[in-house]
């Protein structure tokens, strides 16, 4: 039986970013681009090009880099954007420019200020306007859930008359719920004019905790696009999850008769990519790739399920990429084996220099620990202080620690190859050693969050810790570390923020 396609439309570059405290950094925005790429993606909303210089920067990058989907820049319904958004993604394989502009009354009245006339009419100019520039035109009626159906059939038809291919239908405060959405999608299906013949989509947010299913609901009904972020991370509560939409439909795709094309092997690495970027964790009961997802505690599943797995699994955590957590290398194993293993786990475009910074931190990690597992290789993976060509390294450092004071003796080697080194004290040892990173960079950075939990188990377990740094202009940024002590996972994480944000 042949399903119907749907698209997946992932803004977690553009809406997941203006989540508070998500902001990325134009490398982590590139380096997510590239995974969303691998993961099959069919649209890839890169950022909003008018908002600043620098989300220009990152979505015109982005646009450059990718070339397996299409890349999609957000745009007022005014002129000066949309000739922005097709600066930034004119290089794209594919470029989409998308429109958006409010429909409801409540948003028309208080917030644009603007009759229904005036609506349809910057609708029909700027839909227009960005067909002239790209065939690729989606337009997004904000708040849609809300607006009156009667105006908003009218909305959608203005866009479609203008050259609109794409005709989305926002929730977007997580107000209405899934027979609503399901009854609007059926809606603009059956009376919109032309909307056999663009894509209808989906964007739900999560203020109910019905983003998800609301989505779900909107395919039911027959839409063809679904807008949704990894981790479900957005503004407010958040939007509809990438993983959870597209494993919903993997699962049960005669109900929906649908299927995406989506590598579902490569979800749990975007999932944990972004969690690794923005500093939040994945909560243990997250559907789909929480820690808790698939595990059993009850006795009475625990015997269901090895009797056989399907009693309380309904998916493998083969099938969205978990890797087992077995021992599989030592410290007597060769880099062949190393290289195989990292094919094996799903990183296949590791190789050369990098390759070999791998390995030699595997091996040292082979001498701190008895037995490595596929989550500290994981770690070691997403370790930013193997990155080389950094303003500053951690060298090297000493902590001594005394009833009520610490002193911290830390040397960083400089871009220039010098190594200085500075001491200082603290109320603990993390608080001293990053005193000393300020007075050799020659800055007073702001510590607003610092934290560290274990990658796995055991008093051996690596400690991957993480800092948000900040400066007086507001710029901040996550920093990252990784090692079996978490006083130098710690300092990494730093460092690694002091090299972001000095850029």
């Amino acid at each position: 039986m042949a399903f119907r396609q749907i698209k997946i439309f992932d803004t977690t570059l553009r809406d997941g970013e203006q989540s508070p405290g998500c902001s990325m950094h134009i490398n982590e925005k590139i380096e997510l681009a590239l995974q969303l790429e691998r993961l099959g993606a069919d649209i890839i909303e890169a950022g909003f090009a008018a908002s600043s210089p620098g989300d220009f920067d990152s979505v015109r990058t982005i646009a450059q880099r990718i070339k397996n989907c299409r890349v999609a820049s957000l745009a007022r319904a005014l002129a000066a954007d949309v000739d922005k958004a097709y600066e930034a993604i004119k290089d794209a394989a594919a470029p989409r420019i998308h429109i958006f502009l409010a429909t409801s009354p409540l948003h028309m009245q208080y917030k644009l200020k603007m009759t229904e006339d005036e609506v349809l009419s910057r609708i029909a100019e700027s839909v227009k306007y960005a067909k002239s520039k790209v065939f690729d035109v989606e337009f997004s009626a904000e708040d849609a859930s809300r607006s009156d159906r009667g105006f908003l059939k009218k909305a959608f038809e203005a866009a479609v008359k203008a050259g609109a291919t794409v005709i989305n239908m926002p929730d977007t405060v997580g107000y209405c719920t899934p027979g609503e959405m399901y009854d609007l999608a059926r809606f603009v299906k059956e009376n919109v004019k032309g909307a056999d013949k663009v894509d209808l989509s989906a964007h739900n947010h999560n203020d109910l905790g019905l983003a998800v299913a609301n989505s779900l609901a909107m395919v039911e009904a027959g839409i063809t696009q679904v807008e949704c972020t990894v981790n479900g991370i957005g503004e407010r509560a958040g939007n509809a999850s990438l993983e959870e939409i597209v494993m919903g439909i993997n699962t049960r795709p005669y109900l929906y008769n649908a299927e995406t094309r989506v590598n579902t092997k490569e979800i749990y690495k975007t999932c944990k990519l972004v969690s690794n970027i923005i500093g939040v964790n994945i909560h243990p009961t997250k559907p789909i790739v929480g820690g808790n997802a698939f595990a059993h505690e009850a006795g009475i599943h625990q015997h269901g399920v090895l009797a056989k797995k399907e009693t309380y699994e309904i998916l493998s955590p083969e099938s969205v990429g978990i890797p087992e957590n077995k021992i599989v290398l030592g410290k007597h194993s060769g880099k062949h084996a190393f290289y195989e293993h990292l094919k094996e786990m799903g990183y296949r475009d590791i190789n050369g220099e990098r390759l070999q910074e791998l390995f030699d931190e595997f091996k040292r990690l082979c001498d701190v620990k008895k037995s490595v597992s596929n989550r500290d290789i994981e770690a070691l993976l997403s370790n930013k202080s193997l990155e080389k060509n950094l303003k500053y390294t951690l060298e090297n450092f000493v902590i001594n620690c005394k009833k009520g004071n610490a002193y911290a003796a830390v040397s960083i080697r400089c871009g220039d190859n010098e190594i200085k080194t500075e001491i200082q004290d603290g109320d603990g040892p993390i608080d001293g050693a990053f005193r000393a990173v300020d007075k050799i960079v020659g800055r007073n950075f702001m510590l607003s969050d610092y934290g560290v939990q274990s990658v796995t188990e055991g008093k051996e377990a690596l400690g991957e810790s993480y800092v948000r740094l900040s400066l007086e202009n507001g710029a901040s940024v996550i920093g990252r570390g990784v090692s079996t002590d978490v006083i130098e996972s710690g300092i990494l994480a730093y460092v690694d923020a002091v090299n972001k944000l000095l850029e």
